[in-house]
């Protein structure tokens, strides 16, 4: 873990003080430690079973929102995001690229936020559904 295990620690220490498990789309921040940055943002995301809910959809939302918040709380410039949910958690990525570039834009719009947020992926897959999300209005 390039963290350290402080990091790792860190999150033990706050989940055996809160005494119960985080909620899905609900946010924590901590140190970043060994990182190349200040802080590391921690959300769950929602777990799909038998198909996407409008309430998967809400929740991960809130994954996003919760995140803005504690940056805004913290007075960051920027936040890099992963796929929140994709992956493990089942979340089709094209409909978790949505809900994360429009909860992203309508949060910076409704706050008027200069906040920088960068998407990061991993995949050819992901990185075209966000050129796509993001980029399709300069193209036209």
């Amino acid at each position: 873990m390039a963290a350290g295990i402080e990091l790792r620690l860190e999150c033990s220490r706050i989940m055996t003080a809160q005494k119960f498990a985080e909620p899905t789309g609900r946010a924590k921040i901590t140190k970043a430690y060994n990182l190349p940055c200040r802080y590391v943002l921690h959300t769950v995301g929602p777990i799909i079973q038998d198909g996407v809910t409008k309430r998967d959809c809400d929740l991960l939302a809130d994954c996003y929102r919760s995140c803005l918040a504690l940056a805004a709380d913290y007075g960051l410039k920027s936040v890099a995001f992963c796929c929140i949910s994709t992956g493990e958690f089942h979340f089709p990525n094209e409909k978790a690229a949505e809900i994360a570039v429009d909860t992203v834009t309508n949060y910076k719009r409704q706050n008027q936020s200069g906040l920088e947020v960068v998407f990061n992926v991993w995949k050819d897959t992901d990185y075209e559904i966000y050129r796509q999300l993001l980029f399709s209005d300069e193209t036209t």
